[in-house]
């Protein structure tokens, strides 16, 4: 019993810490973490005063007292969730585990990565204005395949099991951004040729774009809506452009105070789809109304004023994961609009030449993002910024994108010296 009562009161701790650092009394949190040294480190997390609204209601109603309880408990794998969290058990392989299972290459720098959203596709874009399409499973299946069965394989058995299943080639310029249509075999594509293209890649034959949009600047960012009726662009141009995919009519925010001031560097959909986000080389990141298009949030000089690289969502839609030339990346709380948690560490110098973006991991349990000095790969627990292993991503050149598989231990690195690498965790049967 008294063992017990120890492990309830280290919880307490950990919950007034945690509350404490939710709450903005960082000095405090850190003073009285000093003393405590709870191990892990606590994460920012508002659930001690959850428990403390639901005690002072089972005083009131004692008659109620499990009414609240039901649908405050988190599932395994449900994503970050700060509001109630304090200690969760990371169910993810680390990413320092993972490995690198196959490696395709470009004819220029591969710049631009996309995963289809059942992990199972993967979309690269590069310089030389061509497009990748690669098969998850293949890839998977090659690297488990002995040389020298492959080498027996015949010119059809290796057609037929080759990892690259489309090569897309309808753009002018480099391919600078791609997204997957949610539901239809479509694959979008943006470009420095003033271009949008949409490809139907479930056609072996089809080399070429059956729709196009012609636009006033280079693509920097496109996303789907996830319905996918709708397409968010983003140009060297400040102004944001929504495409009704069917009718291809073109909408913008009515209100120029809105928009940005410099080239769009992210652009996201929230899962939910009731906002989106958007990222400048201003500085900035904004938060959009989904429906009305108008800016309901600005946080301004997000990373001290240097540009920012990327946004996105986290799965429930109440945070935004951004990172900077600052070599810093941060989550912002919706709901309180600040900035809850910074990750620090990853750049030698500080500044960045080169912008590269920021991404969870599929159950949101870690937080990636590739140093530019040492093209290693950076990763942090998502709820405590503890630093983890690097891992070294074994690229030639600066890694300029990251995508990591929205269902499973796998991603891919985009990199100046060409390549993309496919990186996967496998199975460890020990």
């Amino acid at each position: 019993m008294e063992e017990f009562d120890i492990k309830k009161r280290e919880t307490m701790y950990r919950l007034i810490i945690s509350q404490l650092f939710y709450d903005g009394y960082k000095d405090v949190a850190v003073g009285l973490a000093a003393i405590i040294q709870p191990h892990p480190a606590c994460p920012p997390s508002d659930r001690l005063l959850k428990i403390v609204k639901l005690g002072l209601k089972h005083d009131e109603e004692e008659n109620k007292e499990k009414t609240e309880l039901v649908g405050e408990i988190v599932q395994p794998g449900s994503g970050i969730d700060l509001e109630f969290e304090t200690e969760v058990q990371t169910i993810s392989p680390e990413i320092a585990l993972y490995e690198t299972c196959y490696v395709t290459a470009h004819k220029g720098p591969c710049r631009c990565a996309a995963f289809h959203r059942t992990g199972q596709l993967i979309a690269t874009g590069s310089q030389d204005a061509s497009i990748k399409i690669l098969d998850v499973e293949r890839m998977l299946s090659k690297s488990a395949t002995p040389a020298d069965v492959m080498a027996l394989e015949t010119p059809q058995q290796q057609m037929e099991n080759h990892p690259v299943i489309r090569t897309l080639y309808d753009h002018n310029g480099e391919v600078t951004c791609l997204d997957f249509h949610p539901y239809e075999s479509i694959l979008a594509s943006g470009s420095d040729d003033f271009s949008i293209r949409f490809f139907e890649y479930s056609k072996p034959s089809v080399k070429k774009a059956f729709k196009s949009i012609q636009e006033v600047s280079e693509l920097t960012q496109i996303s789907f809506h996830p319905s996918g009726d709708y397409l968010l662009a983003g140009t060297r141009h400040p102004t944001i452009r929504l495409y009704d995919v069917n009718t291809f009519q073109c909408f913008v925010g009515s209100n120029p105070q809105d928009q940005h001031s410099g080239r769009i560097t992210g652009l996201k959909w929230s899962p939910n789809a009731n906002l989106f986000v958007s990222s400048s080389v201003d500085g900035n990141i904004k938060i959009w109304d989904g429906v009305s298009h108008k800016c309901v949030n600005t946080f301004h000089k997000a990373h001290d004023g240097k540009e920012v690289c990327s946004v996105v969502f986290s799965r429930n839609s109440k945070y935004v994961l951004s990172s900077g030339k600052d070599s810093l990346v941060k989550v912002w709380e919706l709901s309180t609009n600040r900035c809850l948690i910074v990750y620090t560490g990853a750049g030698v110098t500080g500044a960045m030449e080169h912008g590269t973006v920021a991404c969870f991991n599929h159950t949101e349990d870690y937080v990636l993002f590739p140093d530019e000095k040492t093209t290693s790969l950076c990763c942090w627990d998502s709820r405590n910024a503890e630093r983890q292993r690097l891992l070294s991503l074994g690229h030639n050149g600066v890694v300029r994108y990251l995508a990591h598989s929205p269902t499973g231990p796998a991603f891919v690195s985009c990199s100046d010296d060409f390549r993309a690498r496919f990186w996967y965790r496998k199975a460890t049967t020990d």
